[in-house]
């Protein structure tokens, strides 16, 4: 019996990370030429004041990021010491960690073309409620480097937030091409990738262990699923592609998609430590606008979203099991054994890089 379930386990987890895979790595490609497309310079001129157009831009410059909560700390130090306003980086930090080109090419396959939609549109308006709010607190002083508590390791274990080296001069379009692609594969895959394991670890042993419409049945009816969900979300640390894996097991246990979209908010959006290291840099006002923002506007967006899917008459319980059959097997498996590949090398690389750090 227990060798039997271990082998189920084990079947399920290859399933989910062969219907993830190939989405993975397109989202990591298109993260790569954003990166090396979209200058550092452009984005501090862009973000700088304190008025709405600069949080509005830092929301939507999140969006397709595909950075961990704690990987977007020291970015969002490092455009908050270059001029960014107060409210322009509380956006940057929600909308960054809660999307991703990657993780929104893991939901379209994992759960659909609308909770494609539904997902970043509520993280660009969470985000910047979040960043009005914190542009109406006084002016709080930018700590310098000597000053700051130092940035938390990230899932590569490197706490300089890849700031280890700065280039000299502006390189050519090829050269962009090249770093950013590097980057992309190596430093990103590296923050995200062991998580994006765990989570489909965390999707097998939920589609194992849980029985078939378990979650439809929480207390408190549809507001009391999607509060569970934010009391499990929000301490838990959770990458945007991690948590997708998760939500979509969940879903299939009978979980309503408002309460599936309030974890894929919540969860990767914040975490105990991520938290206690904002109070440390950001201050306890800034921090406290954060989570407020973040707790509300996932409930308000759940709500939302299960209103959506009944006007649509779309039952996503019956259309999860349709949306992965999407690509052909053998080019899912192959995808499958280069991301195992590809996290494996983007890990000990970080390693070998936080040593030298």
């Amino acid at each position: 019996m227990a060798e039997a379930m271990a082998w189920r386990f084990v079947l399920e987890c290859w399933e989910v990370l062969r219907e993830a895979a190939p989405f993975v790595l397109f989202g990591f490609f298109v993260a790569g030429l954003i990166k090396a497309l979209l200058p550092d310079a452009w984005m501090t001129r862009h973000l700088s004041g304190r008025g709405p157009l600069s949080v509005f831009k830092a929301a939507l410059i999140g969006l397709p990021l595909p950075l961990c909560s704690c990987g977007v700390l020291p970015a969002a130090l490092g455009l908050r010491r270059k001029g960014a306003g107060p409210g322009a980086t509380t956006a940057f930090m929600i909308s960054t960690p809660e999307s991703g080109v990657d993780s929104l090419a893991v939901t379209y396959a994992m759960i659909g073309p609308l909770m494609t939609v539904l997902r970043p549109l509520a993280a660009f308006a969470t985000a910047a409620v979040a960043g009005l709010a914190a542009n109406l607190l006084p002016e709080r002083a930018v700590p310098s480097p000597a000053q700051a508590p130092a940035p938390m390791p990230d899932a590569c274990g490197c706490s300089c937030g890849g700031a280890c080296a700065a280039s000299a001069g502006q390189p050519g379009l090829g050269a962009r091409l090249r770093d950013g692609l590097g980057e992309a594969f190596g430093e990103m895959l590296a923050d995200v990738g062991g998580w994006l394991l765990i989570g489909v670890l965390v999707a097998g042993g939920v589609s194992v262990l849980l029985p078939q419409g378990l979650l439809a049945k929480l207390p408190g009816g549809e507001l009391g699923s999607m509060l569970v969900m934010l009391v499990a979300g929000i301490p838990l640390y959770v990458c945007a592609s991690s948590s997708t894996p998760i939500a979509a097991s969940l879903l299939l246990k009978g979980l309503s998609p408002g309460a599936a979209l309030v974890f894929l908010l919540s969860g990767p959006a914040t975490n105990a430590t991520t938290l206690t290291v904002m109070a440390r840099t950001f201050g306890a006002a800034l921090t406290g606008v954060y989570v407020a923002a973040i707790a509300v506007c996932s409930v308000i967006f759940g709500l939302l979203a299960n209103r959506v899917y009944m006007a649509l008459g779309i039952d996503i319980h019956a259309a999860i099991g349709q949306v992965n059959e999407v690509l052909p097997a053998q080019l899912e498996t192959a995808s499958a054994a280069l991301l195992l590949l590809l996290v494996a090398r983007a890990l000990l690389a970080a390693r070998l890089r936080a040593r030298r750090c």
